[in-house]
């Protein structure tokens, strides 16, 4: 075992006996990484600019190129362009060279990570890449290496050092890529006009997407399973009702199958309290008339929004006539993944 390597064997054995040896490391790796990132800001320059008008401008699709470290880093760039409405998607450069260079067309873009610029699986690709006549945008952490000199356009992500102590793990260096990989995303994502919308549309499965996405007639008790009585049936027979359709209230109609109110829990408390007869009094005398609806093409998160605002755990949702067609409650919303 050479010296170097019993130092480092032994520092790492003091490191597992001194908590304070090891917060002190892991302190160090992120004042490290943090001035590495810090330090891209004063390269949003006109070469950012140039690369974003070339991303913006593609007809096809970004393709991200990288080996080994910053091929993990490509893949990660390339989906979050790809969630953000720039179209892109990583390819590998050896498997390029065997076959895969057929995924890249006349009208993609390519960009290409290399810390050292000189990757060989890189650099193999160039003159097809240039016969191919694609635009070429580097980050490279060497400004004079043969693919920042090459692309035309290049981003430069060097390091001061990484947070390697041994100086040799991808790990300053990546986090600067990945960093200006998102720099350029959320540019083109402004610059598009992507809303939040167009965001949950790409992400139909994700708690954002389903409260951007899902509406409440998707999601809300209708037909026999909607709590329904007219005026005039017995809060004896509105609570048969109610427990049939396990929502915890129930909507109640006029002559005509509009809205005359709602019947809940909580009202169904207060006129306990009163000490009321269930088997003679009519709904119409303990219901609340003045309740809160929703229509059927609002959001569910506006739903959410209402009960929430409204300290309320239902809603009853009603067509443009104001006749109930409808109800969710907050175990709806949950189920949806709203919540």
């Amino acid at each position: 075992m050479t010296d170097r390597r019993r130092h480092a064997t032994r520092d790492v054995g003091l490191a597992a006996k001194d908590p304070d040896k090891i917060k002190t490391l892991g302190r160090a790796v992120i004042d490290t990484e943090a001035a590495a990132v810090s330090a891209l800001a004063e390269r949003i320059d006109d070469a950012f600019v140039a690369a974003c008008r070339y991303l913006l401008g593609c007809e096809g699709r970004i393709v991200v190129l990288g080996m080994g470290k910053s091929g993990h880093i490509g893949g990660k760039i390339a989906a979050t362009l790809a969630s953000t409405g720039s179209p892109a998607f990583f390819v590998h450069p050896g498997e390029a060279s065997h076959g895969d260079l057929g995924m890249i067309t006349p009208r993609d873009v390519v960009l290409a990570l290399s810390n050292s610029g000189e990757t060989a699986e890189l650099l193999m690709l160039l003159p097809l890449l240039r016969r191919l006549g694609v635009p070429l945008i580097s980050l490279t952490g060497r400004p004079s290496s043969t693919l920042a000199r090459e692309a035309d356009v290049h981003i430069d992500v060097s390091v001061a050092s990484e947070a390697c102590p041994l100086g040799l793990a991808p790990t300053a260096s990546t986090t600067a890529t990945l960093a200006m990989g998102d720099a350029l995303a959320i540019a083109l994502l402004e610059s598009r006009g992507f809303t939040a919308e167009d965001f949950a549309r790409s992400h139909p499965a994700g708690s954002l997407g389903r409260r951007l996405l899902l509406h409440v007639g998707e999601i809300m008790h209708r037909g026999e399973r909607l709590p329904l009585v007219p005026l005039g049936t017995t809060l004896r027979a509105t609570l048969e009702e109610m427990s049939g359709k396990g929502l915890g209230m129930s909507a109640v109609v006029d002559a005509e199958g509009r809205l005359a109110g709602i019947f809940t829990d909580g009202d169904l408390r207060r006129a306990l309290d009163r000490g009321i007869d269930v088997h003679r009094t009519a709904i119409d005398t303990v219901l609340t008339r003045d309740c809160i609806t929703i229509d059927a093409e609002a959001l569910a998160a506006e739903a959410l929004r209402l009960m929430e605002s409204k300290s309320i755990n239902g809603l009853l949702v009603v067509d443009e006539a104001r006749r109930p067609i409808g109800a969710l409650n907050m175990h709806d919303l949950l189920r949806a993944g709203v919540l």
